[in-house]
């Protein structure tokens, strides 16, 4: 009995040796993890410092290198080709086991088939994996930085109780930044004027290509390169919580936290709602034990009612997904606060109930902004550390109940026919909606369902799948609550847009199953699937022509890539071909016509453009490609359309001249960018047939920015010398064509007889926000050639257009006279809008203004009016010179509300 005591003694030392042994050689083989500094050469957080992208990269290839605690994985590349990466960060076991966790994630995202059993036994063996990321938008600096630091503290301070727990049961998917290329132009901007004084001068560039602080808005339309990045590496990884840093906080507060404000998105899944509302209180109280004060709640600002954002829209896909908005003063630049600067209501430092530890004041500094999304980061995966099976199983809980739901109310499914206006559109909305995980089948054969005949080849979404509440909020119109201010106060605003809905923005009958299907009409079905491209090994030419994004697009997803345009038809005989504008790819056609040396003619008879001069194997390509249908004729007759286009881009970084500029782009239509010192000069009839003004509001482009305020060679806007030029460029043949709130700087600049009848009304009387209204246009005039006559529109602060004394010209489209335009979002007052104009053409001197009351290519979503941005910039030259529209059209009103005519 000794000898075997003996025996085991000796076994446990031997043991226990080994262990030591082993834990020594693990010691032995990690390098020191290295400090920020060492590779910046500055203190991370240091007061005029800002880490660039290529700086923060090269800091966490060091930490891949020295810890195996870390892992770098590269996801592509951004709009600039940057090299982008996030880092996997968590114990070295669970780093070796990424694999088993990564398959746990995608099944329990994935819920058909698994039991609740099932379930919980994978939640528990799980470990939920959490994205932080520095943020997406860029001027907004600290979040970037913040990233550095976060990966060093998590790594420096391994063995740390709390630390180590992290690191045992949570895996990071940690972003340096959602914008690489923003966090560079940025931070050489400001250290180009730090110490001058223009250090904290805004930058007058977009700080992410086309779209600067819109990057945040492109979450389910996936237009840009970096959103559909994001968008494939969640789908790779299916993570647990998503958290996106932001800065600013409503002043004096220091950090703004879930819960939302009102509304939420009314499609939210109830389960992970209130995980992020718990989530949200879980990061304030680890900022009040770390002395952190100033965190708020709610309010009435950062509601979560549009799913565009990209930190929003993954709650549909049963994510716990939000943001946070930490103060911000400028850049790296440090600044004192007093309590004279805080709003009155605020100087009292009153607790409040969601505000529970005023902020005093004192000096803010980024390494402040720093520490409180530090704590935050941190709370937030200790949260998921210690709730780790809760959150894996809700993920799995979430999605079941979806599907549970939709089996038992409607709507039960989608149906799209193929057969639209323009077939290309549907496979636009389809291919982007596969792309973010939703399932697509079409019909085997022709049904009858609810009165209605789907024939063969329709597409349809069934409802009972764990994205479903994501379709529905894409799809279904958007009713906006009536929230007050006070009672019978003014609306409050939506943060963003107040409908959305993409069937009325793109232009396509979308029918939702009210009913349940049948048994035979469920068979009807096939799922749709393709052979996936891998993007790693793309060589960047167009996967997909047909559809509107280049390169490999969405071809990455095996929906997607299933999902195809219908094969083009050229039918006739003749030397030209007439291409309808109803058709968006008819526009790619003629981009390609005019760069190619071609002939386009605008056909004022047909409404339709003549192609000629293009080599028959190479039309018939495109044709075929883009999936359009054309018709040969003998004879392409018609005016000429050789425009000269300019697109003004004023310092102030227009985010819609952005999006103009990327939609002229993908069109292939050529145009030249211009800036003030352009628009200031006296040749503009000599260079131009086109000027093309995005929305921007009327005293930005008259004044800029004021001087002082920028380096001088980024002040001031058009002024007096720039409205005088284009006056001068209208009269003398031009056309100036100018978007939303840019019409109201024409009416004043150009002194034009028209009048916005909305300018100065109270917004307790008269507001859209963002919504989708109904116009009548008037197809007969070259700018809404190819339009329904009775089409939807995105508008946003629009004018709405009366005309006076001297008026010469047409109106594009109206208001009808009686009845509500609203489709989808919100109206209030809508008499304000009854009767008058939404756009016009009006004739001055030898040129035309056309005033275009919406927004035809908001953040490129509303396909449906591309048609109109298009034809205006092919509006001049020969083809203004023609006479168009429909007599007696419209008339101006010739009464003003009551409401108004008091004033």
């Amino acid at each position: 009995m000794l000898k075997n005591v003996y025996v085991r003694r000796q076994a446990s030392l031997l043991m226990i040796g080994l262990y030591l042994l082993t834990g020594l050689v693990s010691i032995a083989q990690q390098k020191p993890i290295p400090k920020p500094e060492e590779t910046l050469g500055f203190p991370v957080g240091a007061d005029y410092k800002l880490a660039t992208y290529e700086q923060a990269l090269s800091y966490f290839k060091k930490l891949d290198e020295a810890s195996d605690m870390l892992k770098l994985v590269y996801v592509g590349e951004t709009s600039e080709g940057r090299p982008w990466y996030f880092a996997l960060i968590s114990s070295p076991q669970n780093l070796a086991n990424i694999d088993k966790y990564r398959n746990i994630a995608q099944r329990l995202a994935h819920p058909a088939g698994l039991t609740d059993e099932e379930a919980k036994k994978l939640s528990l063996e799980g470990k939920p994996l959490v994205h932080i990321d520095g943020g997406l938008h860029a001027s907004e600096v600290a979040g970037a930085q913040h990233t550095i630091s976060l990966a060093y503290d998590m790594l420096s301070k391994a063995s740390e109780p709390k630390m180590k727990a992290i690191l045992d049961n949570v895996i990071l998917l940690l972003w340096p930044s959602l914008n690489p290329d923003g966090q560079t132009m940025i931070g050489d901007w400001y250290k180009s004027n730090v110490g001058t004084p223009y250090e904290i001068a805004p930058p007058p560039f977009l700080y992410q290509k086309y779209v600067g602080h819109d990057n945040n808005r492109d979450a389910y339309m996936l237009n840009m390169i970096e959103s559909r990045v994001v968008a494939r590496t969640w789908r790779e990884w299916e993570p647990n919580i998503i958290f996106v840093h932001h800065q600013t906080s409503p002043f004096p507060t220091r950090i703004w936290l879930p819960p939302f404000a009102e509304p939420i998105a009314p499609q939210t899944p109830p389960i992970i709602a209130r995980e992020v509302n718990m989530i949200g209180m879980a990061m304030a109280q680890a900022l009040e034990s770390n002395g952190q004060k100033g965190a708020t709640h709610m309010g009435t600002g950062f509601d979560a009612w549009y799913p565009g954002y990209i930190d929003y829209m993954p709650v549909m896909q049963n994510i716990p997904s939000f943001w946070t908005e930490t103060a911000l003063y400028n850049y790296a630049t440090p600044h004192f606060y007093t309590i004279r600067d805080f709003p009155q209501d605020k100087k009292e430092l009153r607790a409040e109930s969601l505000y529970s530890s005023p902020w005093p004041g004192g000096w803010w500094r980024i390494s402040d902004a720093m520490a409180y999304m530090e704590t935050a980061s941190l709370a937030t995966l200790d949260y998921a550390a210690k709730y780790s099976d809760v959150l894996l199983y809700n993920r799995y809980q979430a999605g079941r109940n979806t599907i549970k739901k939709y089996e038992q109310e409607p709507p039960y499914a989608y149906f799209i026919p193929q057969k639209q206006r323009d077939p290309v559109r549907p496979v636009e909305l389809l291919r982007r909606l596969a792309f973010h995980g939703i399932r697509i089948g079409h019909l085997t054969k022709e049904i009858q369902h609810n009165g209605h005949t789907y024939p063969k080849g329709t597409w349809v979404i069934p409802m009972n799948q764990e994205y479903g509440e994501l379709t529905r909020q894409l799809l279904d119109v958007q009713v906006y609550p009536d929230l007050r201010e006070f009672p019978g106060g003014p609306p409050e605003q939506p943060y963003d847009a107040a409908g959305w809905t993409l069937p009325l923005q793109f232009e396509l009958n979308v029918q939702p199953a009210m009913t349940p299907l049948t048994a035979d009409q469920k068979a009807a079905v096939q799922m749709v699937s393709g052979t996936a491209k891998d993007w790693q090994k793309d060589d960047k030419k167009d996967a997909t022509p047909a559809d509107f994004i280049t390169g490999i697009g969405f071809d990455t997803n095996p929906v997607s890539a299933g999902i195809n345009a219908p094969e083009g038809r050229l039918t006739g005989s003749g030397t030209a071909a007439l291409i309808s504008p109803v058709q968006n790819n008819a526009f790619k056609v003629i981009g390609r016509t005019l760069k190619s040396g071609g002939s386009v003619k605008y056909n004022a008879d047909s409404q339709r453009y003549a192609i000629s001069g293009v080599a028959n194997t190479t039309l018939e390509q495109w044709i075929n490609e883009l999936g359009i249908t054309a018709e040969r004729t003998a004879s392409g007759t018609g005016a000429a359309v050789k425009p000269r286009i300019a697109l003004y881009k004023p310092w102030t970084a227009s985010m819609d001249a952005g999006w103009t500029e990327w939609v002229l782009e993908q069109f292939g239509i050529p145009f030249e960018a211009i800036t003030n010192t352009d628009m200031q000069g006296n040749d503009l009839s000599d260079r131009f047939d086109v000027i093309l003004m995005a929305s921007d509001r009327p005293q930005t482009l008259k004044n800029g920015f004021a001087k002082g305020a920028v380096p001088p060679a980024y002040e001031g806007g058009l002024g007096e010398l720039g409205s005088a030029s284009l006056t001068k460029f209208v009269n003398q043949g031009g056309t100036l064509v100018c978007l939303n709130a840019s019409c109201d700087y024409a009416i004043d600049a150009l002194h034009l007889p028209v009048k916005n009848v909305v300018a100065g009304v109270a917004r307790k009387d008269y507001f859209t926000g963002g919504s989708l209204l109904e116009v009548e246009t008037d197809p007969t005039h070259p700018v809404m050639a190819g339009m329904p006559g009775k089409a939807t529109v995105f508008v946003d602060g629009s004018p709405v257009f009366a005309t006076l004394d001297g008026f010469k010209g047409q109106a594009l489209a109206k208001f009808a006279a009686t009845g509500s335009p609203l489709r989808s979002g919100y109206l209030l007052g809508e008499k304000y809008l009854q009767g008058y104009a939404a756009s016009l053409d009006v004739q001055q001197g030898r040129g035309h203004v056309v005033l275009i009351g919406f927004r035809p290519q908001w953040r490129g979503q509303p396909l449906g009016t591309y048609r109109v941005l298009l034809n205006s910039v092919l509006y001049g030259g020969e083809v203004a010179k023609g006479k168009y529209g429909t007599p007696d059209f419209w008339k101006t009103p010739s009464s003003k509300p009551k409401e108004e005519e008091k004033k």
